[in-house]
């Protein structure tokens, strides 16, 4: 069982960039049911990274909360009951 519950973020605006509080998190695309295979993603020492599914770019900015985003609805609500 999982110690600690990964932030969820998908691309429904279809916006060109998202910036996040987290720098591990799951990229889902789209929310369900027109989700892609859910990929974690690990940003390590960078910035920024692309998901190789839906070519989304999502951007870390340490002022947010982990599960938090810019735009706000690209963060999953689930997520921390997931």
């Amino acid at each position: 069982m999982a110690d600690k519950i990964v932030p969820h973020f998908h691309n429904d605006p279809g916006v060109a960039a998202i910036t996040i509080g987290a720098k591990r998190f799951m990229c889902i695309g789209a929310t369900p049911p027109f989700d892609h295979p859910h990929v974690f993603l690990d940003m390590g020492d960078d910035h920024e990274i692309v998901c190789p599914y839906c070519s989304t770019l999502y951007r870390h900015d340490p002022a947010l909360h982990g599960f938090e985003a810019r735009p706000p609805e690209c963060a999953l609500r689930d997520a921390k009951a997931a």
